[in-house]
């Protein structure tokens, strides 16, 4: 059954079934490979994003905007000052009039609501740029990476090494989804949350996968085909940093870890980095390392997402590539083969002594 994603929103991992993220993956392919053939197609010519932005952003901007600029759209950036969400005016009456001149919305904020408000009284699409709760975006693009390094998704392993924070629960979400399975190795108290956890779990058990939480990064990135890792202390945890710095000593991807790991493991970071900290430097420019991929690869991740949201699929007829088939897990490994769907997989594993 083809998949339609015209006029959806997307706010969440969770939103998406594992066939529409390989078919987001699928355009995303399509158009990179394609790149001149995209361009001179112009799929989103005559469209318009509005980018909303509480936070500052780097990647998020220069992505979404030159993704539009690409494929023949227009993007409009609205700083903090232009709109004052909540502030200058409700949430309701933003998503009213932006949807009355724009073809998709952006949002990158802090509250999760507020994309979620935004959603509720838009008329168009709305995409979720960042909250505190989940980045979907940022996890399409390491699907992307991931997918394009080792040939596919379902049945790798994945061990993120961090704080259990927004990247983690769309990291937790879109693992599930596609069959991957995932372990979080955070400090005691600072695990994703009980929520999130539950819910990927369900998801994984359902495509042959599973999703653990531990507390020991060692245990998470043994035979790992995939190591990820942000930022202990994200925007708008300035004040924490330091605390954080003292409780997160050993979860840092670095030589030790990457010995635990498959020789061939990939390492992604979602940037910016703070190296010496979640990462060591020289880790960070292995040739397992694929941190610049999975940054080129927001661009086009979101350009398959707007396109397909955008209901322009049909118009951009590039070649998608071949399909390669999935690398399956090692018989040898004890830890990286899928439980049986009927089962349960555990939940928060503390560290044994």
């Amino acid at each position: 059954m083809a998949v339609n994603l015209h006029g959806r929103h997307l706010l969440s991992m969770r939103d998406l079934s594992g066939e529409e993220i390989q078919a987001i993956l699928d355009q995303a392919a399509a158009l990179k490979a394609n790149r001149a053939k995209a361009q001179a197609a112009a799929p989103l010519a005559g469209k318009t994003l509005a980018m909303i932005f509480q936070k500052p952003s780097l990647r998020t901007r220069v992505s979404f905007e030159t993704g539009m600029t690409r494929l023949g759209g227009h993007a409009i950036y609205l700083a903090p000052s232009d709109i004052k969400l909540g502030q200058r005016e409700t949430t309701e009456d933003i998503a009213l009039v932006l949807s009355r001149y724009a073809d998709i919305i952006m949002a990158r904020v802090f509250g999760h609501e507020i994309v979620v408000d935004l959603a509720k009284y838009a008329t168009c699409p709305v995409i979720n740029g960042l909250s505190d709760f989940e980045h979907p975006c940022q996890i399409l693009a390491d699907l992307l990476t991931i997918r394009e390094r080792k040939g596919g998704l379902e049945g790798l392993s994945a061990a993120y090494i961090g704080d259990g924070n927004n990247v983690v629960h769309s990291l937790m979400y879109g693992a599930a989804r596609v069959g991957m399975n995932m372990t979080v190795a955070t400090p005691p108290g600072f695990e994703p949350q009980r929520k999130v956890l539950t819910e990927s779990q369900d998801i994984a058990c359902e495509n042959g996968a599973q999703v653990l939480v531990v507390n020991d990064p060692l245990e998470a990135a043994r035979e790992a085909d995939v190591l990820y890792t942000d930022v202990w202390a994200s925007m708008g945890q300035e004040s924490e940093a330091e605390a954080r710095r003292v409780k997160f000593q050993g979860f840092q991807i670095n030589a030790r870890l990457m010995s635990a790991a498959r020789p061939d493991a990939i390492i992604l970071h979602c940037l910016p980095a703070h190296y010496g900290e979640e990462i060591d430097y020289a880790t960070a420019r292995t040739p397992n390392s694929a941190i610049f991929d999975q940054a080129e690869n927001r661009m086009h991740a979101q350009n398959g997402l707007m396109v397909l949201l955008a209901g322009a699929a049909r118009a951009h007829k590039a070649r998608p590539i071949s399909k390669r088939r999935a690398v399956q897990p090692s018989p040898k490994r004890e830890r990286g083969a899928p439980p049986s769907p009927k089962r349960k997989t555990g939940g928060v594993r503390k560290r044994s002594r």
